[in-house]
């Protein structure tokens, strides 16, 4: 390592192929500024080269990003401020991981032609447990990829003919369900619940074909009320907002799992509606089941939010006032 002078610490970087330098750098070096944003270093770019200055230790994770960046780039990815944005999140945490495990996993490339691949250290675990085990937990605040993921690995696994059909459901109401008090037929009065699984399906599959298959019965879209009563086979069954069910609403659903099957379970356990006198099923299921070896738990944090900048500093912030009333109520 280079320095410039006796108190700032500088590193130059060179790479074989100024082209792909380019793409790194971003237009009019946008990419770079992006990274001085990230972190309390300095980059220029020149010919073949990048040169980092700052603190031994900022040089020494944008160092290791940007050449593990640079070599993903080698192999087609085409990258975006989005995809260092995670990467340094990823290097932050772990700076001996590999990021190529990550950003050349993928997933599923969704209809409107966009890989689909993790973007944190515990989206890439929650894919593996997907793959390898039939039942899996997800918990986490929102944003972090809990539904989005396994709705791309249950469309995955049912165009590529590993399972019969798939099944999203949700708690309907959050108060267990009452359709009745609802106005409308029964389609009018569970949409608006059903909504956002509707929504994430259509971003990997065109409506059209969504759809078709919707219709053929391959891909279902049901309030957890409908599962009672069913056995399900060589399905992959995802239950979204699981933190708004009941001990028996959560007991009877993962009784349905049949042969074949996986049964991917996501919720926020810190957003649960249920009334005060109401035990939060999924709260109760990382309890008893945690121990069990044939199911899997992960847990998201603000680390692993994929939405907005902003939505990280939100959950931080709700996080630091809910510590804080905890912290007077046992006062």
């Amino acid at each position: 390592m280079k320095r410039a002078n006796k108190s700032v610490p500088v590193e130059k970087i060179s790479f074989a192929d100024h082209n792909l330098l380019k793409n790194l750098c971003g237009e009019h070096d946008k990419h770079l500024k992006f990274i001085q944003n990230l972190e309390p270093v300095n980059l220029k770019a020149w010919g073949n080269h990048i040169s980092i200055s700052g603190k031994d230790s900022s040089i020494l994770k944008i160092s290791t990003m940007l050449q593990q960046l640079y070599s993903i780039m080698e192999k087609g990815w085409q990258i975006h401020s989005s995809d260092i944005d995670y990467a340094h999140r990823i290097l932050s945490e772990d700076i001996t991981f590999e990021l190529s495990r990550i950003f050349l996993d993928t997933v599923f490339i969704s209809s409107k032609k966009r890989i689909i691949t993790p973007k944190s250290i515990a989206q890439k675990l929650y894919i593996e447990y997907m793959r390898n085990f039939d039942m899996v937990f997800a918990i986490g605040p929102a944003g972090t990829g809990k539904t989005y993921l396994a709705m791309a690995m249950a469309v995955s696994y049912l165009l590529e003919k590993k399972v019969e059909r798939i099944i999203l459901a949700r708690p309907a109401v959050e108060a267990g369900e009452r359709l009745g008090f609802l106005p409308g037929d029964l389609a009018e009065k569970v949409n608006p619940y059903l909504r956002p699984l509707y929504d994430a399906l259509y971003d990997m599959i065109d409506l059209e074909r969504a759809t078709t298959l919707i219709k053929k019965g391959l891909i279902e879209v049901a309030p957890l009320a409908f599962m009672r009563g069913r056995t399900l086979n060589d399905a992959f069954v995802i239950l979204d907002e699981a933190q708004n069910t009941t001990s028996e609403q959560m007991k009877m659903f993962l009784t349905r799992l049949g042969f074949g099957s996986k049964a991917i379970i996501t919720g926020d356990i810190t957003q649960v509606d249920l009334p005060a006198d109401k035990v939060s099923g999924l709260v109760e299921a990382e309890t008893i089941l945690k121990k069990a070896q044939r199911i899997r738990f992960v847990r998201f944090s603000e680390i692993d939010v994929v939405r907005h900048p902003l939505v990280q500093d939100i959950i931080k912030a709700y996080a630091r006032l809910d510590k804080e009333r905890r912290d007077n109520s046992k006062k």
